[in-house]
């Protein structure tokens, strides 16, 4: 339960900041940090059963047979990365407080942070495939938010939709490679595929499901050719910077690989793709980081380097190579992220980012030097910091390593990638620091409050403390972790600071040296490559996504041709082919063995009557008006065949629903042409007519094809378990809100987002040219002289209280025969519908004063939470549960929990057909300039005198 807690802690605190901000800025960041540290204190109860070698695992059914639970499970690699998102997490919230600025929205800020603290917490726990590619897309939305959140800024908004893009690419690319893995073991938990690594391996489908899952991976962790997105999202403020590309987002991809290490390393697929791309992007973005003017650009390229040299040591597939990687991950997150809040510091205490700007500033910002130089000392893996360690074992893992039989391939370029690393390091140091003051700078260079710098200085301890003390400091935890990404035996390492003089100490100081003496010839180097053309990703992306959106373009110019008629065309000529080559392709065609059923004469007439309806509505297709009576027509006698053959709940739905639709599409219908223009030309039509016959014959002769062959159908299941597990009569409404409870839990979902699209677009017409063309609309028929007939206002006073005892009657008798949610709120719907057009709009609506959106949202709500009770009992989502009880006076009945999602049911139809008329009704009364009636009838019966309202018409 704790494990679950932590991971649904950030998305619930997510509503703190937005209330509490209200309250004031440092209430509003205790109350984000309070989220944060209450769920390291429970991962922190946790960290000892998992160093004791426990794996946790937390398990809830939701869709098993598809293989979709909520599993969570937490071993070392999981407990490290959950440590670094909420501990680096804290110290981003503290040090975000002081940084932002007044006019920054903080509340806002704070709720995306938490948002994509939870989406990672869930990434690095989940045991689960589908769980985990939710997470993940989670991520990539949040990191939007976030990198664009100075949405003011065109750099923000384009660096936000270049991360987007290139990371939600490459998750799509993912999700198909991690099904793949699923269906090779046939589980989607990720504990089990872990257990499988040789038959992954051994798959014909290994390499395309690696390819696809590296994909994903790459692209998240900005390695080459995918390492262009990074640095520009240093667009967003620092805070967001220094959390995303130290600690998390960036190392999403690393933690996947991580993960997935024992059951894809160790091929020579694995090696050439991740150790080259590894390799690539450490030397590759050492060399650019070394000419970046701007702080945040350098250490963005300086990251996308460490990166890359995480990814070529688990790329090398070895275990002591795993290791270094793991132990690479702890320190480069601990003097990365100190580093980015340096930047931060620097640019708030002096006004600019931009290292020519800048110099000399130790002396007058001692802290921040103090925590910059120490931080910079060990991305450059200078002793006796964290850095030096880790790299040492790059640099030793290296030499074991040859890429395509040259053995001297990965000890050069890695090694030349650290002499850049120093390089860049040490001109952080140098030129930010030390040297020549500036005459001016662009404000006066100062130390910030603790609130500023007390974050990066506690990181900046860990650094020195990792590098003096790393058996004692991060040797269990590095080991718990190796542990769990290995999958097996630890290899003999030793986490020290000196190892004696050996091979890698002497690869360092000739990087150490190196590094030195291209910052010596830094100015020379910049004047001989400020010339060098080179490829600019930017320009690259933008002009990519032109060609996406230009082709896009020409596709939807092409298909999109906003004619009904041919989009039908293509899939009912689409449907025909495939019909025809199953039926050709397959040999010994045999007629079926059922024998027919007798046919009465009232059937044969009822087939006639609907053929010669359907044809007429075919025929007259261009008079509207007629085309709605025939369908209705066509409506009832389809509900007559249900009653005929036995299902007289799909007859009452289908009654109530041709009701329903008759009575909305005429309101709809009255302001619209009473004709359509005639189009087609005889060659279209004589197309059109044959395509329909084609379609008509093939559709009838499958139908025949079915009905008369023996076969096994899930009905039978229904029929046998309807009562005993579902504790009803009526097999269709169990079904409904049961056995099938999920897909009516989608539809009624639907039906409330289809009613609230009406609602949207008829608001759209009460302002702007659609108003105008309403206010000009010329009535082309002749009305009634009478609005409310006074018969009619009679016959539905009378009918209201039946109608809606009989629509509450059928839903309580729903379970056992004909009836249900369904058909109640339509009945009820209807009996409401019949008051609004007996006496008007106005009448009815201020004796009716619902609110159809609540009703809508109440309906989805009652459902879901019905659904969601049979987890506190341990069941898979809408699991219903019934029993008999004794009430007095009223003797024993039956009572289920499905009559929750029932009543759900029943609100969202009547809300969203309820809304959909007050809308329609809203045109209509624009369109016809009519005043809003108070009077139930246009005359008084006692007088005979007219009733006038003295309301007008809102519009």
């Amino acid at each position: 339960m704790s494990l679950t807690l932590i991971v649904l802690l950030p998305f619930l605190g997510a509503l703190l900041p937005a209330i509490m901000i209200r309250a004031g800025r440092n209430t509003c960041a205790m109350a984000t940090g309070s989220v944060t540290l209450l769920a390291l204190i429970l991962l922190a109860s946790l960290a000892p059963a998992v160093m004791a070698g426990e794996v946790i695992h937390v398990r809830y059914e939701w869709l098993p047979a598809l293989g979709l639970n909520v599993n969570f499970f937490l071993d070392g690699l999981g407990l490290l990365f959950a440590t670094l998102i909420l501990g680096i997490g804290l110290l981003i919230i503290i040090y975000a407080r002081f940084y932002l600025s007044k006019s920054d929205p903080m509340g806002r800020f704070y709720v995306f942070l938490l948002l994509f603290q939870g989406a990672m917490i869930g990434i690095v726990t989940s045991d689960n495939i589908l769980l985990l590619l939710i997470f993940w897309e989670l991520t990539s939305l949040s990191s939007f938010l976030l990198i664009g959140y100075w949405k003011h800024l065109p750099e923000g908004r384009q660096g936000a939709r270049m991360a987007l893009t290139v990371t939600g690419a490459g998750g799509l690319a993912m999700i198909a490679g991690m099904l793949i893995l699923g269906n090779i073991v046939g589980s989607y938990d990720i504990s089990v595929i872990l257990q499988h690594g040789d038959m992954i391996k051994s798959s014909p489908l290994y390499a395309l499901a690696t390819v696809l899952v590296l994909l994903g991976c790459l692209t998240k962790s900005a390695q080459f050719p995918f390492h262009f997105w990074l640095p520009h999202a240093m667009a967003a403020p620092t805070p967001v910077s220094a959390y995303l590309h130290s600690a998390t987002m960036v190392k999403a991809g690393l933690f996947l690989m991580a993960r997935l290490w024992p059951v894809l390393a160790g091929t020579d697929e694995w090696f050439y793709i991740v150790a080259t791309s590894g390799l690539i992007t450490m030397v590759m973005g050492a060399w650019i980081a070394m000419f970046k003017d701007d702080l945040k650009g350098l250490l963005a390229y300086s990251t996308v380097s460490h990166l890359g040299l995480i990814t070529m040591l688990f790329g090398f597939g070895t275990p002591l190579a795993a290791v270094a990687g793991v132990f690479h991950i702890i320190n480069h997150a601990t003097f990365k992220a100190a580093l980015f809040m340096t930047a931060g510091i620097i640019d708030h205490g002096t006004g600019t980012r931009s290292i020519r700007r800048l110099g000399g500033i130790a002396s007058l910002m001692p802290i921040a030097a103090t925590i910059g130089v120490i931080a910079a000392a060990s991305m450059g893996g200078m002793p006796p910091f964290n850095g030096f360690l880790s790299k040492e074992m790059m640099l030793d893992e290296s030499l074991h390593m040859a890429w395509l039989g040259q053995d001297w391939v990965f000890p050069v370029l890695v090694t030349v990638g650290a002499l850049f690393s120093v390089a860049y390091a040490f001109r952080f140091i140098v030129h930010v620091f030390l040297g020549p003051k500036q005459p001016v700078y662009p404000e006066h260079p100062h130390d910030p409050g603790f609130g500023m710098w007390g974050p990066p200085a506690f990181l900046t301890v860990l650094v020195v403390l990792i590098g003096l003390f790393p058996a004692v400091v991060a040797g269990p935890l590095v080991e718990v972790t190796s542990r769990a990404v290995i999958g097996g035996e630890l290899p003999e390492f030793h986490l020290a600071l000196w190892h004696g003089f050996n091979t890698p100490l002497m690869l360092s100081a000739v990087a150490i040296i190196g590094g030195l003496l291209l910052l010596w010839r830094h100015p020379g180097l910049m004047n001989a490559t400020k010339n060098l053309s080179r490829p600019e990703a930017k320009a690259m992306f933008d002009g990519f996504i032109e060609k996406l959106v230009g082709l896009a373009r020409f596709m939807t110019d092409l298909l999109h041709s906003g004619s009904l008629q041919l989009y039908l065309s293509f899939m009912i000529v689409a449907a025909i082919a495939i019909g025809l080559a199953g039926f050709y392709t397959h040999d010994g065609y045999l007629p079926g063995t059922r024998e027919l059923l007798p046919v009465s004469v009232p059937v044969v007439i009822a087939w006639a009557l609907l053929m010669l309806t359907c044809a007429a509505s075919v025929i007259l297709h261009y008079n509207r008006l007629l085309v709605l009576l025939f369908v209705g027509v066509i409506g009832l006698i389809v509900s007559l065949g249900f009653i005929y053959l036995s299902a007289p709940d799909l007859a009452l739905t289908q009654i109530s629903v041709e009701v329903v639709t008759v009575i909305l599409m005429m309101l709809a219908l009255n302001i619209l042409p009473k004709e359509t223009p005639r189009e087609s030309t005889a060659g279209r039509r004589f197309r059109d007519i044959l395509i329909a016959v084609v379609a008509g014959l093939g559709m009838g002769g499958a139908v025949w094809a079915v009905m008369t062959r023996d076969g096994v159908t899930i009905a039978d299941y229904y029929l046998q378990n309807s009562l005993t597990r579902g504790g009803g009569h009526n097999v269709v409404n169990v079904i409904l809100v049961d056995f099938r409870g999920y897909d009516t839990f989608g539809e009624i979902t639907v039906l409330g987002i289809a009613a609230l699209t009406i609602f949207a677009l008829v608001e759209s017409v009460a302002s702007g040219k659609a108003a105008a063309r309403l206010a000009s609309w010329v009535k082309e028929h002749r009305e009634s002289a009478e609005r409310h007939p006074l018969m009619m206002v009679i016959a539905t006073r009378v009918m209201l209280p039946l109608s809606l005892m009989v629509g509450v009657y059928i839903f309580l008798r729903g379970h056992n025969e004909p009836g249900g949610g369904f058909i109640a709120g339509l009945v009820v719907s209807i009996a409401l519908i019949m008051q609004y057009m007996a006496s008007g709009f106005g009448w009815t609506q201020n004796r009716m004063r619902a609110n159809y959106h609540a009703m809508i949202a109440l309906g989805v709500i009652a459902a879901a939470l019905t659904g969601m009770g049979a987890w506190v009992a341990g069941y898979p989502f809408l699991t219903s549960t019934f029993g008999h009880f004794h009430i007095p006076f009223i003797g024993d009945i039956e009572l289920a929990s499905a009559m929750g999602f029932d009543l759900g049911v029943f609100l969202t139809v009547v809300g969203a057909v309820m809304l959909a008329l007050a809308k329609l009704s809203q045109v209509e009364r624009m369109a016809e300039h009519s005043d809003i009636n108070t009077e139930p009838m246009d005359h008084d019966p006692s007088s005979g005198r007219p009733l006038t309202s003295p309301q007008q018409n809102e519009a």
